[in-house]
């Protein structure tokens, strides 16, 4: 009788092992995987509901300072955006006394919310002038952005230098309404 019980004992062990075992994989573990996840997701809400107040509170801010870089941008215009960078540098060249070699200017048109002027301008100096020129231009209120900058030497001390621009102008593609 003992033997018996004992097998019972062991079978019914075995069995509630067993149970648990598919009460894990099936119940536990995939419960545990939605609450993490869940929870992943509130917190992310939080923080975006963090940044839209955030938004909503510097909403007036944003609003000039968008005003502000849309007076900025270039004319939609293609030939007085040109004309208007292209006085800019002369003006720069002329308050950093550099001499400008090339102006290169290119349209791209990279999306319909707006579109690019890029120059290529290989300008001559010395270290004081050359960053003088780059400080004006960054200076400016225009929308221009500097992409890339390359210096060589145009003489054995270094005295004399050289520098090749890529800068990009912005032109707002607007509805009339909005301009």
């Amino acid at each position: 009788m003992l033997i018996r019980n004992r097998q019972q004992m062991l079978v019914l062990t075995a069995l509630a092992g067993l149970a648990l075992l598919v009460a894990d994989s099936l119940i536990i573990s995939p419960l545990e995987r939605a609450w993490h996840a869940r929870t992943e997701k509130i917190v992310g809400l939080r923080q975006l509901v963090e940044k839209g107040d955030r938004m909503v509170k510097h909403e007036q801010g944003y609003r000039t300072d968008w005003a502000r870089m849309q007076t900025n941008t270039l004319p939609h215009n293609p030939a007085m955006a040109e004309q208007q960078v292209l006085q800019a540098f002369d003006k720069w060249s002329q308050d950093s006394r550099i001499s400008v070699n090339s102006i290169t200017p290119q349209w791209k048109r990279d999306s319909d919310d707006f579109t690019t002027l890029q120059c290529r301008v290989d300008v001559a100096g010395t270290v004081g002038t050359l960053s003088r020129f780059l400080f004006l231009i960054e200076q400016d209120p225009m929308a221009l952005k500097i992409e890339s900058v390359e210096i060589t030497g145009r003489d054995k001390e270094g005295a004399q230098l050289s520098m090749g621009l890529q800068i990009s102008g912005l032109v707002l593609n607007l509805p009339e309404e909005k301009r």
